[in-house]
């Protein structure tokens, strides 16, 4: 399918819409690495992964990457009444993070019916898990899917480590973007222009830190999240000794200091981090802020503790015109991620 060579999104008008934009479909990739997850953990992520794909098929086109024919026809028989809704790709992938390795999709800002694909590198977090190739092939294959161009900058960078909220505001993490491992010897502010050229957006806010077991270098969707142009979800801890504390607080305080394109403040809401969850003395990164957001439904990682409700009814009144499905995400978070992590939104031609 075409390279867009010659020119940055913002050049060719096209942009990267906010989540809650309405959805065409949900691209997921089946997990299968049982270097990510044992196997008996596993066999509990695909059990959860079939009833989100239930979840969302009444709502928008799932569209689900697979290994081999046999993992299609587990799938199936777990499948409700709109599995006409799913389509599934036999495509060879090294993990299940499509997030970060797949395809950021664009709008076209006068015509928004036309779409393109936004194709950065993938080296697999700096190169933390090898091998990688087959994931950073992926937004390739469903440019050819699809039909439609692409936008391949040089450049490494996970969809994971930013955060849009489609009217000129971006979000993300120095900790990130910033690290040796993914664009050695490039400036903050060459970064801050190729995000502002690549996701056409005229400012950014630079957070910082990240949580404990956090294997990404900290990206912004386990710390921070709009949850509409002017309102920004934040995570936030009140132990002082839990080395997430000093961090958070410092984005919260970043976050009360920032302004939005016409000088004002926004507004910050704040969201507990759930109480901490280990395995085998390890501490998982484990954050309500992974919240994954389709047509009609937000879908909220739940850890069995007493935050689970605080963030349930933040969300809800964050999104009021969708249900707040909550499913557990203590076996999946094993894995390093959650449900964002895990997903790809494709948006509807407007």
């Amino acid at each position: 399918m075409q390279n867009i060579e010659h020119m940055t999104p913002q050049e060719a008008q096209y942009y990267f819409p906010a989540e809650w934009a309405p959805h065409q479909a949900t691209w997921l990739s089946f997990p299968h690495n049982l270097d990510t997850w044992p196997k008996s953990t596993l066999v509990s992520v695909q059990k959860v992964y079939i009833q989100w794909i239930n979840a969302l098929s009444p709502r928008e086109e799932v569209h689900v990457l697979v290994q081999d024919e046999g993992i299609i026809s587990e799938i199936q028989r777990g499948l409700g009444a709109h599995a006409a809704q799913v389509f599934f790709h036999l495509k060879a992938l090294n993990d299940a993070w499509i997030r970060d390795y797949g395809p950021g999709f664009l709008l076209h800002r006068q015509d928004p019916g036309k779409k393109a694909i936004l194709n950065w590198q993938f080296n697999s977090w700096g190169g933390k898990y090898l091998p990688f190739e087959e994931d950073n092939a992926c937004p390739e294959y469903i440019a050819q899917y699809r039909g439609i161009p692409q936008f391949t900058p040089p450049y490494i960078l996970e969809g994971g480590s930013i955060e849009v909220n489609g009217a000129g505001m971006l979000l993300t993490n120095r900790e990130c973007l910033l690290h040796p491992n993914r664009n050695p010897g490039i400036s903050e502010a060459k970064i801050e222009q190729l995000l502002k050229s690549y996701y056409n957006v005229q400012e950014v806010i630079w957070l910082r830190g990240q949580l404990e077991g956090d294997d990404t270098d900290g990206h912004i969707d386990n710390l921070a999240r709009f949850v509409s142009n002017n309102t920004i979800l934040v995570g936030f801890c009140t132990d002082k000794q839990d080395p997430n504390y000093k961090g958070l607080q410092e984005n919260v305080q970043t976050l009360l200091r920032a302004k939005n394109l016409e000088g004002k403040p926004f507004e910050i809401i704040k969201i507990p981090m759930p109480s901490p969850l280990r395995v085998k003395g390890q501490r998982l990164p484990a954050s309500y802020l992974n919240f994954y957001i389709a047509n009609r439904l937000l879908v909220l990682p739940q850890y069995h503790c007493p935050e689970d409700e605080i963030a349930r009814e933040i969300l809800q009144t964050c999104f009021p015109d969708r249900e707040i499905l909550g499913f557990d995400a203590r076996d999946i978070v094993w894995g390093g991620g959650s449900f964002h992590c895990l997903s790809q939104q494709e948006p509807a031609s407007l």
